[in-house]
């Protein structure tokens, strides 16, 4: 696909992994050129640590193999499994294993350990189980420590039941847990929420003898804390000796829970009960802090850091320059990220990430790109966040071609784009009009393993509808349930939005009833995008009706609908009624009539009321700071030649209205 001065936007197919079949004849030209002769097992072993391309090392196994000049031994055996298992060549371990067995080479167990190490590695734990059951075949027994890793590879992979089962399997052959085996069985019953039952084991493992250590109690605590079980938490971390971890864990739940004064009250009872806090302690309130845009406060312990002599990292900084981007103070954010580079803290990719960010978020792209080549000379590589970030900052400034062509760079440097960036660039693709490029894309995201989610259709969907393809946005509503994706209320919203904007009112209200029919809830931009479609085409009464809808379903009232409810009420003649809502409305606070709302009393003034009326609410207006716009004013003007001649009803109110919807 093609797009204007020569930019391409790439579909680039992952690298597979490489292939090779152990049982295939050597090549005898490359064979030889590494020496086949008569070896010793020191030379073997020598070559093929040296030999960094997997496939020349097994070549180079083999031809020994087949040569009859050298027969391997356990440690050329070890050392060609090593290089497999490192490359995650799993079947090619299991295939070396079985000729070790074949040949009557022993298997030792710190072998038989790495094997189920580089199991756990490939994310392949219910394979490293099947070996660990076969483990005496190759002359090796099972050991606490072997069950360990097996136990840890499950873990990965949250594979409880089979934990479960492996746990058992250990007790029955008389071998003892140790705090190792522990700690995993904790993390995994946290993990699958039975934190009660994590509880229970540590009062197992101290009847045991087997005292619970850091790892252990921090795995609890920190669970409760995610749950929201802070209070119990802290009443368990008072049975035992205060270590930091723990501490650390108690902060960061009361953080969660916006409890910062108790998350203050537990970094002082550190200091007196003899711990100090560290580095992760204060980031943790700082980050809290910040994500919530208080960076005084953030300044504050960041500042007590320093007096404490404890040294900021980076996430510390990258937190607080968050921080300063949510407040939208770029030069202080900014300002902070020179003062780390002068403290000698090395940036990492989430803090470039962070700062590029802001910047795009601010608009500011060409500094933006300038972090962004830096953190390239830094040697620090970009990462999908990062592509998606400089995309999506490219899209909001309306830059879509250099938004494709970072998506070029992107394939070409083998990064895999995930759903976030995806997502984005069939938005950037229907801003562009390439609606079947966009829709290839969608369709390239189930090949890539990366299924679009409902907001990826929801752009495509809204992009369709703006370029008034509504029939083609419908037949997608239809497609969603070939990719298992359920349209949400959003779906609808623009689907309306389109049928309206195209003039198919009677397409819209098919939909209006197909959707009272499945029962699903509107929200207020719905109510807002039917309101609007009825009043542009005169329903007024159906309006006020909707309204009331709106009310008895406790959906809160925005201005748009504010707007909408007066235009209605103007437009029925009903202009002191109208005054008498936007009253009744604005006196609970907590709503704030804009100047379009006073345009459209305006004009139901001068058309039902006269212009004398019409001028005295201007000067209310005025008297309570609200300043009229050139739409205000075009409606004053209209209003007094209005009684030279009867000029209608003017459309433009419909227009504002329309154009502040979605």
């Amino acid at each position: 696909m093609n797009l204007r001065n020569g930019c391409s936007l790439l579909l680039k197919p992952r690298k597979s992994p490489t292939p090779f079949v152990l049982a295939t004849n050597p090549n005898p030209e490359k064979a030889n050129s590494l020496n086949v002769c008569p070896v010793s097992e020191s030379h073997v072993v020598k070559v093929l640590r040296q030999e960094h391309d997997i496939v020349s090392s097994l070549e180079y196994f083999k031809s020994l193999s087949n040569s009859g000049t050298f027969k391997h031994t356990h440690l050329t055996y070890e050392t060609m499994i090593d290089k497999l298992g490192r490359n995650n060549e799993m079947d090619g371990v299991s295939y070396l294993l079985q000729q070790m067995k074949l040949e009557n080479v022993p298997c030792s167990q710190e072998l038989f350990q790495f094997v189920i190490k580089c199991y756990r590695r490939s994310n392949l734990g219910e394979q490293g189980l099947k070996m660990f059951y076969r483990i005496r075949e190759f002359g090796c027994e099972p050991s606490v420590k072997i069950y360990n890793l097996v136990l840890d590879a499950l873990l990965s992979q949250n594979l409880f039941k089979m934990i479960n089962a492996l746990y058992n399997n250990m007790k029955s052959e008389g071998l003892e847990p140790n705090v190792f085996t522990y700690n995993v069985l904790l993390k995994a019953l946290c993990q699958n929420g039975k934190v009660d039952g994590a509880c229970k084991l540590l009062v197992e493992m101290s009847n045991k003898g087997c005292d619970p250590d850091d790892v252990s109690y921090t795995t609890v605590i920190s669970s409760m804390c995610k749950l929201g079980d802070v209070d119990k938490a802290r009443e368990l971390a008072m049975k035992f000796e205060p270590v930091v971890p723990v501490y650390n864990a108690l902060i960061h739940g009361v953080c969660k829970e916006c409890r910062f004064k108790e998350a203050f009250d537990l970094m002082n009872e550190m200091v007196d009960r003899g711990v100090d806090p560290n580095v992760i302690s204060y980031s943790t309130v700082i980050s809290c802090l910040s994500d919530m845009g208080n960076v005084e406060l953030s300044l504050a312990v960041f500042g007590r850091m320093f007096v404490r002599g404890c040294r900021p990292n980076v996430q510390t900084f990258t937190s607080l320059i968050k921080g300063f981007f949510v407040r939208g103070r770029v030069g202080d954010a900014v300002g902070l990220w020179n003062l780390m580079i002068r403290e000698g803290v090395s940036p990492n990719v989430v803090a470039y990430n962070t700062l590029i960010h802001g910047l795009c978020s601010d608009g500011n792209m060409d500094e933006a790109i300038s972090v962004w080549n830096q953190m390239e000379k830094d040697s620090i590589r970009p990462n999908v966040t990062t592509y998606s970030t400089i995309i999506y900052g490219f899209a909001k400034s309306g830059d879509l071609v250099s938004a494709c062509e970072t998506w070029n760079k992107m394939i070409n440097c083998g990064c895999r784009p995930n759903v976030v960036v995806y997502t984005c660039m069939v938005d950037v693709l229907c801003q562009m009009s390439m609606f079947d490029q966009a829709f290839d894309l969608i369709d390239n995201m189930i090949s890539d393993g990366c299924p679009p989610t409902v907001i990826t259709f929801n752009n495509f969907i809204k992009g369709l509808c703006r370029a008034g393809r509504v029939e083609w946005a419908m037949n997608v509503l239809d497609q969603m349930e070939k990719y298992e994706c359920l349209p949400n209320i959003r779906t609808y919203n623009e689907l309306l939005d389109g049928l309206f904007r195209a003039n198919a009112f009677r397409e819209a209200c098919g939909l209006i009833r197909e959707l009272e029919e499945r029962k699903v809830e509107f929200d207020c931009v719905t109510y807002n995008t039917i309101m609007y479609g009825f009043s542009f085409n005169g329903m007024h009464q159906q309006v006020l009706q909707l309204l009331g809808k709106m009310l008895v379903n406790g959906i809160k009232l925005d201005t748009i609908t504010v707007n909408t409810t007066v235009n209605a009420y103007c437009k029925l003649g009903k202009v002191k009624t109208a005054i008498k809502v936007l009253d009744n409305i604005s006196a609970e606070k907590e709503f704030r009539a804009d100047i379009i709302t006073h345009t459209i009393i305006l004009w139901g003034i001068c058309n039902w009321l006269g212009t004398e009326e019409a001028v005295v609410y201007l000067h209310e207006m005025l008297k309570r700071g609200i300043f009229p716009n050139i739409a205000t004013w075009n409606v004053l003007v209209r209003g007094f030649f209005s009684k030279l001649g009867h000029m209608g009803p003017i459309r433009i109110l419909d227009d504002i209205i329309g154009s502040s919807i979605m």
